[in-house]
């Protein structure tokens, strides 16, 4: 593979300009994150000391192996809901290793609200354990659950992928024979009593830790009994009397041994093999991306300069490189792993969806896990690309992405727009992971498009009454459009959403897609099958 060539001159007063707002917009990122990961209410932590609980965060760290990466999953999920008080939507998620074993590590945080399930919370813990069964991930479960929060249980209890989603993914990954470990630190109750019940092992603290599906007043409440929680659902109950729980433990560090020396003896997964060699870091610095990504989202940039900060000796094998040239492909390599890279370079055009298609079946065919890079206002309009089918060969791109069987992964860099966030491989088409960069933009089109579209609709509403608007009233009209489309399209409003797995500072792109191409690789590859192309 060639080494590509850059043409950034970083000494330049625009890549300067571009380098000064980035790293505002990475420290804005850094201190967002610290924020939900560690700010607490005094009284909230201090609860905890009292009830002789460790801080959640505390847990993890007491339970993955010294000195190794943490990748941890949405961080600012529920950043934006609920007022801001239930950071990190009260669970914290990520791949960690535990024992030399690759896990996914599931906590509740009691320091938010209890643990309680928010409808937020929920669909994070669903996300988790779909990561676990689409990458045969085992799952440790730090349990600490005061039941779902009920003012808002229309929003979380009853449909398809709300709570009892919980359960059935946990079923499945025990009919897949993926292990789960559940230590019971906290009262789990209600739906969260059935999590350490669906593990395959699960270990109860002594004095703090306990389950049940109605704590002491709902016992009360429904059938008159008085009962002490420990009574009801304790640690010694439960592992001498109901069998509910495997172990038992005096303290939570307790729990942690145990849990280690369980999956210290555990089967280690084979993992997929694909091509790979030693890995080696890009021969530019991954911290020059801040000068190359545009402070302007609209601003066009050659996305071969992002490919060159990425992956290994900024190596790349480019594919078709005269042809479809809105569509960058080409073979690289990622911490030696050997994958394909799709990276918008404009608009998707008949040529470029056609080349992207064609790339991912080859890419495919040859077992080469994925890399989308998104910079994209969506497909090329307009009556001469209807004529020449930009629909019919978009549908090409689009069933190749939906049956690639090979990992996916995607990074939006920039704007994420139409049906171009489809066919690169957005969030509903099952890329393994999704991450964005803070000053991305995700909507159906970009803000100023969007609040141009309505104004006109308004507009013309108007003309047919007979009546017209100054310059002064469309923009009144024009601009809370778009200043409500901006926010609804940011990076800070997708995560809060559970619409990615979190935003990444960009110099941090290449070891978190590392940690989750490594996941990816415990599930076999399938045989390549698609659907009906239309031709």
């Amino acid at each position: 593979m060639q080494r590509i060539v850059s043409r950034v001159d970083t000494k330049s007063q625009e890549f300067r300009l571009n380098e000064l707002h980035n790293r505002r917009l990475a420290t804005e990122l850094k201190e967002r994150q610290r924020s939900a990961r560690f700010d607490r209410p005094a009284r909230d932590l201090g609860r905890l000391r009292q009830q002789n609980k460790q801080f959640v965060r505390d847990r993890i760290e007491a339970l993955l192996d010294p000195h190794t990466p943490f990748l941890e999953l949405s961080t600012l999920a529920a950043h934006k809901a609920y007022a801001g008080e239930v950071p990190c939507a009260a669970q914290i998620v990520g791949i960690g290793i535990v024992a030399g074993r690759e896990v996914i590590v599931h906590a509740d945080d009691a320091s938010v609200k209890g643990g309680a399930w928010y409808p937020l919370s929920v669909k994070k813990i669903v996300r988790a354990l779909d990561i676990a069964i689409e990458n045969r991930l085992m799952v440790v479960h730090l349990c600490d659950c005061a039941g779902g929060f009920l003012p808002l249980q229309a929003e979380f209890f009853a449909d398809r992928y709300h709570a009892g989603r919980i359960l059935r993914n946990q079923s499945v990954l025990s009919k897949m024979g993926v292990p789960q470990v559940a230590i019971v630190m906290g009262h789990c109750t209600a739906g969260g009593a059935y999590v350490p019940a669906l593990s395959d092992y699960n270990i109860i603290v002594q004095g703090t830790g306990a389950i049940f599906l109605g704590g002491p007043p709902v016992v009360k409440a429904a059938t008159g009994e008085v009962v002490s929680a420990e009574e009801l659902g304790g640690a010694r109950m439960h592992t001498s009397v109901s069998g509910t729980s495997d172990y038992f433990a005096t303290s939570e560090m307790h729990a942690i041994s145990i849990a280690r020396d369980i999956i210290a003896q555990m089967k280690r997964p084979t993992k997929e093999a694909i091509a790979q060699s030693a890995p080696e870091p890009p021969a530019y610095g991954p911290a020059e991306l801040y000068g190359i990504i545009p402070k302007d989202p609209r601003a066009q940039f050659d996305m071969r300069e992002i490919i060159a900060r990425l992956v290994d000796g900024s190596r790349f094998h480019e594919y078709q490189a005269r042809y479809g040239q809105s569509l960058v492909c080409g073979f690289a390599r990622l911490h030696g792993y050997q994958i394909g890279v799709i990276a918008n370079n404009g608009v998707l055009q008949n040529d470029s969806v056609l080349k992207g298609a064609h790339f991912i079946q080859l890419c495919d065919n040859n077992r080469t896990p994925l890399l989308f890079l998104q910079n994209t206002t969506g497909f090329m309009v307009g009556r001469e690309y209807e004529e020449r089918g930009i629909t019919k060969d978009g549908a090409k791109l689009i069933m190749a992405v939906s049956g690639a069987e090979v990992p996916k992964l995607t990074v939006i860099c920039n704007g994420s727009h139409g049906a171009g966030t489809y066919a690169m491989a957005g969030r509903a088409f099952d890329p393994r992971f999704m991450f964005t960069w803070p000053h991305s933009q995700i909507s159906a089109m970009g803000a100023e498009q969007a609040a141009g579209v309505l104004t006109h609709v308004k507009a013309r509403q108007l003309a047919r009454d007979g009546g017209r608007l100054s310059d002064q009233e469309l923009a009144a009209i024009r601009e809370p459009l778009l200043e409500e489309y901006r926010e609804r399209s940011s990076a800070y409003y997708a995560t809060s959403e559970l619409w990615d797995d979190g935003i990444l500072d960009p110099i941090d792109t290449r070891n978190a897609l590392s940690i989750a191409l490594s996941a990816s690789l415990n599930t076999p590859i399938e045989v390549p099958h698609y659907g009906i192309f239309r031709m």
